[in-house]
């Protein structure tokens, strides 16, 4: 079993910015890629971003431009840098560790609040 850890959430105002991270264990554990989602209470889960080896990153229309997700070295992390924030990112993020297309290890999130 993956065990997939999130941190960096955290409180700002809008326009601020924040890091998330994540780490799977093991050693190139995330071969096929991680990814991001987000989810607030009462609404479903949505795509913020995607990274595989050697493709270019995915986003969400909505953080285009002001999120950049990158892999760590050893394919078992990744990162979420997410500036210009504003009050509509708020919500729990989850990171997926995706071994491949039909594996998908989460963990159990950190929370963003963006403030007005």
């Amino acid at each position: 079993q993956v065990r997939v850890n999130e941190s960096g959430g955290g409180s700002v105002q809008a326009g601020g910015s924040l890091r998330l991270s994540c780490l799977a264990s093991g050693y190139n554990t995330c071969t096929y890629g991680m990814s991001w989602t987000r989810q607030t209470p009462g609404k479903e889960r949505e795509f913020v971003a995607l990274i595989r080896p050697d493709n270019p990153a995915e986003y969400d229309a909505s953080v285009k431009g002001r999120f950049t997700i990158s892999l760590h070295y050893g394919r078992n992390g990744c990162d979420l840098q997410m500036n210009d924030l504003k009050p509509e990112d708020t919500a729990m993020y989850y990171c997926q560790c995706r071994p491949n297309t039909w594996t998908s290890y989460e963990g159990q999130g950190t929370q963003v609040t963006v403030s007005s």
